[in-house]
């Protein structure tokens, strides 16, 4: 019964023993860091011509994103 409650604990949250899910964490943060603030601006200002403003605001949601995920990482030791 007790295994039973422990499986279904686990199965809600992200393994993050996985090398798929380190992985994809430390590349999601790395894109989130670097190409949100970047690319993702000029995405949204030059191609779907949205506020130059609006694009900054995101751009910078996406950084603090990214660092917030960095922070995460390094804290449950998966960055060392």
């Amino acid at each position: 019964m007790a295994h039973d409650k422990e499986k279904t604990e686990i199965s809600g949250k992200i393994n993050l023993n996985s090398k798929f899910w380190k992985t994809f964490l430390i590349i999601l943060a790395a894109l989130l860091t670097f190409i949100g603030p970047t690319y993702m601006v000029y995405a949204l200002n030059s191609i779907l011509e949205i506020d130059y403003v609006a694009s900054i605001a995101s751009g910078f949601v996406l950084f603090i994103i990214g660092l917030v995920l960095i922070w995460y990482l390094v804290k449950r030791k998966i960055i060392t």
